[in-house]
């Protein structure tokens, strides 16, 4: 499988220079080439190729127009013309119904808020033996290793995202790791998961994970950073400068999220040998009132960890059906008990008497529905006394009746 690994980078301020430089031109790459191919359409052309592309690029080099170019590594305006194409490709792929629906390719503004080049190995970009990335026109970079790479990459992706901080990712090809298997041989545990907002992961186990809420615990300081931004006038330096704490302050939301996922998926993968989950329907659960608490909990980047780290490391990972009725089905007797409002979170089962926790009882019914064997024992809140009939109350000795253990006279 592929994986992405980002590093983040401190580029000093010449670098910085060249990175700007470098973003720049593949930019203008990018939108002359598009301009190509929309002019030659608009014309009734055939469809311009890569090939004439590039050697488009390589003539400019020559003119005083674009001369700049050559500033730049070329294989950073190859690859803005492989990006080119991509955008083609995914669109005409969704024309066709291979993949979502999604716009034709659209010209890049310098005032994008994200910008990225990227670097193959015929750029013969490197890492120094004292740990910095070796760039070419651009330098020697510093960089914080948090990991060591699985193999080695073949190309380097360097980002600029909103809040001004440089990344550099890189997409290595790795098989299965057995390092998980080893630490935890022995591990037998099968869980069903059923993912909430007032609590973000309930297990068919009993165990309930709250909900951190790191949007809604930093709501006042973003209200605050915002309202700053919007009293700034347009097009000054000042506006610039909250803009990106503004932008700062969502990034720092969005990394203790990530955090927390990573966290909570590598500790279900590593004491799990297998892992059911319900497919949900996030995009139209995000149209709803509770859209701001559905994005907040960010179930699809944590399902898609889940499912790549199971891959990886050997565990089994099972997608039940959206609908399948998880809520609504006694996971004692198996009787369904029907729809029940969000704001019934225990229920009683009409058929066997058992007092069910609405979210545990959901979770094992996914670890069923899955096929894996789970115990339903901690999906009970408390057991309910039935009466016993009147003719099976007391006990039967040497053929005379009894009631309550009492012989009758």
């Amino acid at each position: 499988m592929q994986l992405r690994y980002s590093f983040r980078m401190y580029p000093n301020d010449p670098q910085r220079s060249a990175l700007a430089r470098a973003f720049g031109c593949s930019r203008v790459v990018y939108n002359d080439a598009l301009r190509a191919r929309e002019t030659a359409r608009t014309a009734g052309l055939p469809f311009v190729t890569s090939a004439e592309l590039s050697k488009q690029v390589t003539a400019a080099k020559k003119t005083e127009e674009r001369a700049w170019l050559g500033e730049v590594s070329a294989v950073v305006l190859q690859q803005s013309l492989r990006d080119l194409d991509t955008a083609y490709r995914n669109f005409f792929d969704s024309l066709k119904g291979k993949r979502p629906r999604m716009g034709a390719p659209r010209f890049k503004s310098r005032k994008d808020i994200r910008q990225a080049v990227r670097f193959t190995a015929n750029a013969r970009w490197k890492i120094t033996t004292g740990g910095d990335l070796s760039l070419p026109k651009i330098g020697d970079v510093r960089v914080t290793w948090s990991r060591t790479l699985p193999s080695v990459p073949s190309t380097v992706t360097v980002v600029k995202d909103a809040a001004g901080r440089y990344f550099c990712s890189f997409v290595v090809e790795t098989g299965q790791d057995e390092t998980l298997a080893k630490a935890t041989p022995e591990v037998a545990g099968q869980v069903g998961i059923d993912l909430g907002l007032t609590h973000f992961a309930i297990l068919s186990d009993g165990t309930k994970i709250d909900s951190p809420r790191f949007l809604r615990w930093a709501e006042k300081k973003l209200k605050r950073e915002q309202q700053r931004l919007s009293r700034k006038t347009k097009g000054s330096s000042n506006r610039t400068k909250a803009r990106v704490k503004v932008a700062r302050a969502h990034a720092q939301v969005a990394d203790a999220r990530r955090e927390f996922h990573h966290q909570l998926s590598t500790r279900l993968i590593r004491e799990n040998q297998a892992v059911a989950v319900e497919d949900l329907a996030v995009k139209g659960l995000a149209r709803t009132r509770m859209a701001k608490s559905i994005h907040d909990a960010g179930w699809s980047s944590f399902l898609t960890m889940l499912e790549y780290k199971a891959a990886r490391y050997g565990r089994g990972f099972h997608r039940i059906g959206r609908f399948t009725p998880t809520s609504q089905v006694c996971s004692q007797c198996g009787i369904k008990d029907g729809p029940k409002p969000l704001n019934i979170r225990v229920w009683e089962c009409r058929a066997c008497g058992a007092v069910l926790d609405r979210d545990i009882n959901a979770a094992v019914n996914v670890a069923k529905a899955a096929g894996l064997a789970v115990s339903a024992c901690r999906a009970r809140v408390r057991p309910e006394l039935v009466p016993a009939q009147r003719a099976e109350a007391g006990t039967h000795r040497d053929g005379q009746p009894t009631v309550v253990g009492i012989p009758s006279l």
